[in-house]
């Protein structure tokens, strides 16, 4: 963990907008584990207990990067999957006065395990503090949407990032989105959080709601049709006490009009290319 970092200037109501301009592996080599009995399956007797897998990074002339683990412990076969490196937390924060748990995201962002932050991505945080208080670290070079047996490939990375802040005079009624949004390879993507899983795609799907009415001008009637076509709603983690779900909508799909006010409306960003 990297953090907290002043962001000057930054006060409660802003948003914090902080684009990943390059990650940079810092070791050929992650590793996997489950443990504390946090997995999805930690009940399950075959499966519980604390174990992991040591997975080396190699070049494929035709993948690129992937990580390679044994197919069955103490033998020569492996699988291997690509790499999509990314922070797996990114938040500010919170306006409290007891001391917050590392673990669970939240409104102010944290541990979002989020996937879709990988370079080139923008994550928008509500600043709750004066001066924010930037933390960011948890580097992973892959994960699945689910995360499902605790980490994903945990790993170094060497992390550039830049960091604007639009204030709260500038969103509009953008402001009414709950908690943590982002902007990746022409997907929007709003965020739930809850507990509850259910619950926490519930969320997911009025921020969405919300979002698109504010950016686009569409019926509130209109984006809850177009989201059951047209969006995938995606379990971002299961494993961090506070369950994550995700959406991905895409840019394109509102034309040069639905470009203008996105660019009009989310300041800073170069995630937003068309």
């Amino acid at each position: 963990m990297t953090g907290p970092i002043a962001v000057t200037g930054a006060r409660p109501g802003d948003l914090l907008a902080v684009r990943v301009d390059d990650l940079v592996m810092r070791a050929p080599y992650g590793v996997i584990s489950t443990r504390h009995g946090r997995g999805v399956l930690h009940r399950n007797p075959l499966l519980s207990g604390n174990y992991g897998s040591f997975c080396p990074v190699t070049a494929d002339p035709d993948r690129g990067w992937v990580a390679s683990m044994a197919l069955r412990r103490g033998e020569p076969d492996t699988v291997s999957f690509p790499l999509q490196p990314f922070l797996g937390i990114m938040g500010v924060a919170t306006d409290s006065t007891s001391r917050a748990n590392s673990i669970p995201p939240g409104h102010h962002g944290g541990n979002l395990d989020l996937k879709l932050l990988t370079v080139g991505s923008t994550l928008y945080l509500p600043v709750q503090v004066a001066d924010a208080l930037l933390y960011v670290g948890d580097p992973h070079y892959a994960q699945g949407n689910g995360e499902v047996a605790l980490t994903a490939l945990e790993a170094p990375l060497r992390a550039t990032l830049t960091v604007d802040v639009i204030p709260a005079d500038d969103l509009g009624e953008l402001k009414r989105v709950a908690g943590p949004f982002a902007i990746s390879d022409g997907l929007l993507i709003p965020t739930g959080l809850h507990e509850d899983l259910g619950h926490a795609l519930s969320s997911c799907v009025a921020n969405a709601v919300q979002m698109l009415v504010c950016l686009f001008g569409m019926d509130r009637e209109q984006v809850y049709l177009y989201l059951s076509a047209a969006t995938d709603f995606q379990v971002s983690q299961a494993v961090d006490l506070v369950q994550g779900v995700h959406g991905q909508i895409r840019t394109s799909d509102f034309g040069p009009t639905g470009w203008a006010s996105l660019q009009r409306l989310i300041l800073s960003s170069k995630a937003l290319a068309p």
